[in-house]
């Protein structure tokens, strides 16, 4: 990976990510493979123990030491022989960003699940990493929880300009802080590249099945009037809600049976938000349903029955229109380096 980049490794339950981590970390023996660090290979003990002083993970489960917050932050500056005053000094500073100063003596028994992964991440950032791992580690926390320590990891991050690895099911958590996404299954990688082109273009059934969302289009907002956004996308205009702010990049995911398609303009007035036009590229057998790829300036995808792709005379390089409703686009902000 590159320095300042955010990577996901995504996958099922038994894909191999979280055994991947932890062998990169030393905490499982790996059986084969080439480890390399800025290019250059790791091949010693003495290689390995230095590396590991620049790597911290944080896990699914806190697991915190029976004593203090400030003394769990504090821990791993204590193993690498850190003085007081700075210890402190770091400790403090992390215990802020993550909003945990006024509990420093709180004992770490005494604390929420969500309060528990704050003071994880605090510890995980005070060592000041070059690369840190993330396995799971917002997994079974609310909604709200979970987009607060989010946020703030993914600002941390920027602001420090730290390289990361995160394990992950949650495909919109993946799209949102990633820069590029691991699909593995089995223990081995199956597909990477862009968040946007790891789900647009699978390589096989099984990436394919797994991502779900058959459209992801990557955009810029351009205006918010009372969440009725509006998202630049290869030169047209996509209508969606939600509460982006103009400039935010964003993506946009449509799902194939939210996208209708017809042979001609509507004739009446439709409360539809969005209407382009475009030509079948694709057309594929999904069982009951018919895949059509959709070129309208930007990458569509649509399932039709197959009674309606009848009816229609559809075919491939025929001119068709697509619509989808405001209220069916998902938005994620994306990060951008």
């Amino acid at each position: 990976m590159y320095e300042n980049e955010f990577v996901s490794l995504i996958g099922p339950n038994g894909a191999g990510k979280s055994t991947l981590l932890l062998s990169l970390m030393g905490l499982m023996q790996r059986r084969s493979g080439t480890l390399r660090y800025k290019g250059e290979e790791i091949r010693t003990e003495a290689d390995f123990l230095q590396l590991r002083r620049k790597m911290a993970m944080v896990l699914q489960e806190p697991l915190l030491f029976d004593s203090t917050i400030y003394d769990n932050v504090a821990s791993g500056l204590k193993l690498r022989g850190m003085g007081r005053s700075e210890i402190r000094s770091r400790v403090m500073t992390y215990l802020e960003r993550f909003n945990l100063a006024d509990m420093a003596q709180r004992s770490a028994r005494k604390l929420s699940g969500g309060e528990a992964r704050r003071v994880s991440l605090a510890r995980a950032f005070a060592v000041e990493p070059e690369l840190i791992f993330f396995d799971e580690p917002f997994a079974n926390l609310d909604p709200p929880t979970r987009q607060a320590l989010t946020d703030d990891m993914d600002r941390i991050i920027r602001e420090k300009g730290i390289s990361a690895v995160l394990v992950t099911h949650d495909q919109s958590e993946a799209l949102r802080m990633s820069d590029r996404i691991v699909v593995m299954n089995g223990g081995r990688l199956v597909q990477e590249g862009t968040p946007a082109a790891v789900m647009n273009h699978p390589v096989n059934e099984f990436v394919a099945n797994f991502v779900g969302m058959e459209t992801i289009l990557e955009g810029e907002v351009i205006r918010n009037h009372e969440q009725q956004v509006a998202v630049a996308v290869c030169g047209q205009e996509v209508d969606t809600v939600g509460d982006a702010e103009p400039g935010d990049h964003v993506y946009c995911c449509i799902r194939p049976e939210n996208v209708s398609v017809s042979t001609s303009f509507p004739k009446e007035k439709t409360s539809v938000r969005n209407l382009f036009s475009g030509t079948i590229t694709e057309i594929s057998s999904m069982g009951p349903f018919l895949k059509l790829r959709l070129d309208c300036d930007f990458q569509l995808t649509s399932y039709v029955t197959r009674e309606s792709f009848t009816e229609l005379a559809l075919y491939e390089g025929r001119p068709v229109f697509a619509s989808f409703k405001a209220t069916s686009v998902h938005i994620i902000r994306r990060r951008v380096a």
